[in-house]
């Protein structure tokens, strides 16, 4: 095993120092074909040894700009001291406890800071949410399809094409991304109807036709809704869209289950991407950005509605007590100039995406709030070329940039919250010399 000196700070631009993959990634990456799940999806053979904000070091000492926060999960940037500090502290103490049996502080801490936060009306009780504390975003959904239900005593679910909820039986059967996501796992769970994503013209046909016709309202549970659906595309939906999925469910008792695994905790300058619309949802689901990489997640509901039995549902590790502590260090980070960092960074980063676009017509205009920013690549005749983008994640790679693609042929662009303007310049930079070559 490698062992890298972690004492020296990494630069703040890319630093190649191999070819890729290096000789000892090269090595992990044969290793790691022999003994691993082929399901899993790797773009390019970056085998990471350590972080440090928006960069990491790969087991043979090239650095690259991060552009992909591991999925949009590592909100502060890799190893914030403050987050270390409070992981180190916390496991010196306590690793574990399971908060399904027992109680311990920095579960309570969380779920009271989350609750405060929660963009639900206030009522009558002392706090506006009630927290369940997951491992993933994908548990998060899958807690929040049996809340609904549990709650409301009805069995159907209105989802929507392109989006992502998870990979386990309920999550996916959410889930209307890709076809080789749910190829050959059938049956999923029944009673899970599917809508285009972000349009008027789609919650017409849900109130015009499928009410009327194959799907009873008054047996629909929830609406699950992304505020800016992720893997789909990084699409933000029509003025009014989000408001008037909550105008439905008030009209018909359903309730509406928003998805904020991806685009919450700051990631678009606010803690929930839904108080961008001003709405107010019944359930929220969260995780990826919580905890700046532990694993944890969160389903936050209305109090009254989170009124289960012991028993009804439960977890060993959801709310683990360092996962606890490394989410309240990451959301006073955030609520500290991190989320502003967000606005601002994103205002440059579409600004520089909009140069881009004028330069290279293959590059659409970009879209996205905060740093939750894609663009799409296009052919000549302006329709998606997925393997333009892919080949543009390929070649940056390649000169120390690391992009992540979604969509159709959509790059993303959810960088860790501490990026600064000298790194997106650096990253636009690396892409237009990309354009320039294969173009």
């Amino acid at each position: 095993m490698l062992s890298i000196p972690i004492n020296l700070p990494l630069p703040s631009v890319p630093r190649l120092v191999t070819s890729l993959p290096g000789p000892r990634a090269k090595a992990i990456v044969e290793r790691d074909r022999a003994v691993t799940s082929p399901s899993y999806t790797r773009d390019y053979p970056l085998v990471v040894a350590r972080g440090e904000g928006c960069m990491v070091e790969d087991v043979d000492g090239n650095v690259f700009l991060d552009m992909t926060a591991g999925i949009a999960v590592t909100a502060t940037g890799h190893a914030h001291p403050e987050v270390v500090r409070a992981i180190q502290e916390q496991s010196a103490r306590l690793l574990h406890m399971s908060g399904t049996d027992f109680y311990y502080e920095p579960m309570v801490e969380l779920a009271e800071q989350l609750a405060l936060r929660a963009p639900f009306p206030s009522g009558n009780h002392a706090f506006p949410a009630k927290v369940f504390f997951t491992n993933s975003g994908a548990e998060s959904n899958e807690g929040a399809i049996k809340l609904a239900r549990y709650y409301t005593k009805r069995s159907l679910i209105v989802a929507f094409l392109g989006a992502f909820h998870g990979r386990t039986y309920g999550a996916m059967s959410l889930t209307g991304s890709k076809a080789v996501q749910r190829a050959n796992f059938g049956p999923l769970v029944p009673g899970v109807t599917h809508i285009p994503y972000g349009t008027h013209a789609s919650l017409d046909y849900l109130e015009k036709n499928l009410f009327a016709t194959i799907l009873p309202p008054h047996e629909v549970a929830a609406i699950v809704v992304e505020p800016i659906q992720g893997e789909g595309g990084y699409i933000v939906p029509e003025d009014g869209f989000l408001q008037r999925i909550r105008e439905i469910c008030d009209r018909y008792g359903i309730l509406m289950v928003v998805d904020e695994v991806q685009a919450g905790m700051g990631r678009t300058g606010r803690l929930f991407a839904i108080e961008h619309w001003g709405v107010m949802p019944d359930i929220i689901t969260t995780a990826k950005g919580i905890a700046s990489g532990m694993p944890l997640g969160a389903i936050l509901s209305r109090s009254e509605l989170m009124a289960w039995p012991p028993g009804a549902h439960a977890t060993t590790f959801g709310g683990n007590p360092v996962a606890c502590a490394a989410a309240i260090a990451t959301l006073r980070l955030l609520e500290s100039g991190l989320m502003a960092n967000a606005s601002r960074m994103g205002e440059f980063l579409q600004a520089g995406l909009t140069q881009l676009h004028e330069k290279f017509p293959s590059v659409s205009l970009p879209r996205g709030k905060g740093l939750m920013v894609a663009v799409d690549l296009l052919d000549e005749e302006g329709n998606y070329d997925s393997r333009l983008r892919d080949r543009i994640i390929q070649e940056a790679f390649s000169r120390g940039l690391l992009l992540l693609g979604c969509g159709k042929a959509a790059i993303r662009f959810c960088p860790p919250l501490v990026i600064d303007s000298e790194q997106i310049k650096t990253a636009l930079d690396i892409i237009s010399d990309v354009l320039v070559e294969i173009l």
